[in-house]
């Protein structure tokens, strides 16, 4: 009995020494946020008093990017939940994986880009006048949008509606102003005053200063359609999803089935032809043509109007057998990659036997001028990148830095 109780014993203490050794080595290892005063591998010391030490800057972890929220990624079946009704089989499913990112809560709404406007003044223009959005994309012969070609982008009753009329490449040039600009606003928050005078002479400051923030850029198809889906909602227990999704929400239907708002539309869309909103008096999906990018409930990720309102661009090129061919983890289509020379004549543009080339890119999420099967996050169209409408916008997203989860 004695030899049990103290069998017992020793392996009680053997196990609280064990875990508290580990938690001792764990705590000196050095992180991101405590890499300690000198260099593992070298023995250097960080920041001495030598001019040419190595300078370790304090991390606190990734500044708070303005209108950003946190998609924590993982596994999910790409392609579209909805039957093939154009029989495109452009979208047959396959599981990915996609890193976790950040992504704008809204579209960017006419304001944001009034503001880019402003500043693009600065730089010449040139630079200003290809900035301009495509205000004529509202016109049409047979029909009376003439007034919006004159007070969409600019009345300010249309301030937090989403900017169109704005092809890919623009809205790149957009990511690379906005992050020049959210970058100086950080740098002469939180730099050093070598930084700060940096930022007013409008310099770039240094990714290592931990003060600035990565690219803003726009998302991945697959990132996009992940945080479409937010399947996060639906998760259980070992990693299984309860239910896949149709659309941004649960459900078969685009109509709320949930209290207050029940039977009214998720999202702003073409209910059928000729109807865009509903009977006057009881206007049910929002609005005719756009509408306020907080409209519609958030999925649950949080995000506004990944269905409907407008469709997004997004960062691939297309191509019908994507999903055969890109990698399984944070997939992209870039370029003609993959594209079988002896079938070179299939992408021949210049000889008008397809749409497709290197310049065409991806756009997702339906608008208020498409029927509801485009609202189901799996479906793809593609236009070319110099091309805008009114039925297109964008946002964007941002990778996560030195996290896995």
């Amino acid at each position: 009995m004695n030899n049990l109780r103290f069998s017992v014993n020793f392996l009680v203490a053997a196990i609280i020494a064990t875990v508290v050794l580990t938690g001792c080595r764990k705590d000196k290892q050095p992180t991101s946020y405590n890499p300690g005063k000198a260099s593992t591998k070298t023995g250097l010391a960080y920041n001495g008093k030598d001019e040419n030490s190595f300078a370790v800057r304090d991390y606190k972890g990734i500044p708070d990017a303005p209108d950003m929220r946190y998609i924590e990624g993982g596994r999910l079946i790409l392609g579209s939940f909805e039957e093939d009704l154009l029989q495109t089989h452009d979208n047959v499913e396959r599981t990915v994986t996609v890193a976790s990112f950040f992504m704008d809560e809204t579209e960017v709404a006419n304001i944001h880009w009034l503001e880019y406007l402003h500043y693009a003044q600065d730089s010449g223009q040139q630079y200003y006048e290809e900035a301009l959005p495509d205000t004529t994309v509202w016109a049409r012969e047979l029909a009376f949008n003439d007034p919006y070609v004159d007070n969409y982008l600019r009345y300010p009753g249309f301030r937090f509606f989403p900017v169109v009329g704005v092809s890919w490449i623009q809205a790149n040039n957009y990511c690379k102003w906005r992050t020049s600009m959210v970058n100086r606003v950080l740098a002469l928050q939180n730099g050093t005053d070598e930084e700060v005078e940096a930022a007013e002479n409008g310099e770039q400051i240094p990714l290592e200063s931990g003060v600035v923030l990565p690219n803003f850029r726009l998302p991945t198809e697959a990132e996009w359609e992940y945080a479409a889906q937010a399947l996060v909602g639906v998760q259980e227990l070992d990693e299984n999803h309860s239910h896949r999704r149709i659309y941004p929400w649960d459900g078969h239907s685009t109509r709320n089935p949930y209290g207050r708002e029940m039977g009214n539309f998720m999202a702003n869309f073409k209910r059928g032809r000729g109807d865009y909103a509903g009977i006057g008096g009881n206007l049910n999906d929002a609005s005719m043509v756009t509408c306020w990018i907080y409209e519609n409930p958030p999925n649950d990720f949080g995000l506004y109007n990944m269905a409907g309102n407008v469709n997004e661009w997004v960062e691939d090129v297309y191509r019908p057998l994507t999903f055969q061919d890109f990698d399984d983890l944070n997939p992209v289509r870039k370029n003609g990659y993959l594209d079988d020379t002896d079938w070179d004549y299939v992408y021949d543009k210049p000889n008008y036997t397809t749409f497709i080339d290197n310049h065409v890119r991806v756009y997702k999420g339906g608008s208020w001028k498409d029927v509801a099967y485009w609202l189901a996050p799996g479906t793809r169209r593609y236009l070319e990148e110099d091309s805008a409408t009114a039925t297109i916008g964008f946002r964007c997203a941002m990778i996560n830095p030195g996290r896995n989860y």
